[in-house]
């Protein structure tokens, strides 16, 4: 592993742990940043679900800033150690969007309080964790292998394939040149 990537990470990641860790512990300093986004994005959510998945969900917006917060402590640990590095990163990106939503220059308070810098910080962030998650570190990904082994198949099928109808032609061939023998034996045979 490179060493300039695990500490690129780990520095990333650390920010999601401490403010995730922070979130859990004492939601009530964030609920009300939180609750329109929450407000807005809650019940779609609960909309979109299956009712299964559903019932999971926060009802509160404590709840749901607890469940973000645990959500970034965790996969930004998973980031820092490098195990299932791409799946907490893609979570870390989708914990990003109430923040961004909520600190867009849209909204008018943020556009009369002046903060943009916070909306590009939280911009910044979700860009990073989303270039962590589509980090291979230079090796295939799935997809490519599977593109390329179906590939491989396909020639070696093909190659198989025409194997088969050659030495289907050598034998056709030689059984026609027995069938020519046999005929002339027979004839000279009954001469």
């Amino acid at each position: 592993m490179n060493l300039l990537r695990f500490a690129a990470r780990t520095m990333l990641a650390s920010y999601f742990v401490v403010n995730g860790a922070k979130a859990f512990l004492k939601p009530d300093e964030h609920v009300a940043t939180v609750e329109p986004v929450v407000a807005t994005l809650g019940p779609t959510l609960q909309r979109a679900l299956p009712d299964a998945a559903a019932v999971y969900l926060p009802t509160t917006t404590r709840g749901w800033v607890q469940c973000i917060g645990a959500t970034q402590a965790v996969a930004g640990a998973m980031l820092a150690t490098g195990i299932g590095r791409r799946i907490g990163a893609g979570l870390l990106a989708a914990t990003m969007i109430p923040a961004v939503l909520e600190t867009s220059p849209l909204h008018k308070q943020n556009r009369a309080s002046g903060a943009t810098a916070e909306f590009l910080t939280n911009v910044a962030l979700m860009g990073g964790v989303g270039l962590a998650a589509q980090d291979t570190q230079g090796r295939p990904t799935l997809a490519w292998r599977a593109r390329t082994k179906a590939e491989i198949l396909s020639k070696q099928a093909a190659n198989t394939r025409l194997q088969i109808e050659k030495d289907a032609a050598k034998l056709a061939k030689r059984a026609g040149d027995v069938v020519s023998d046999a005929q002339r034996s027979i004839g000279s045979a009954l001469s």
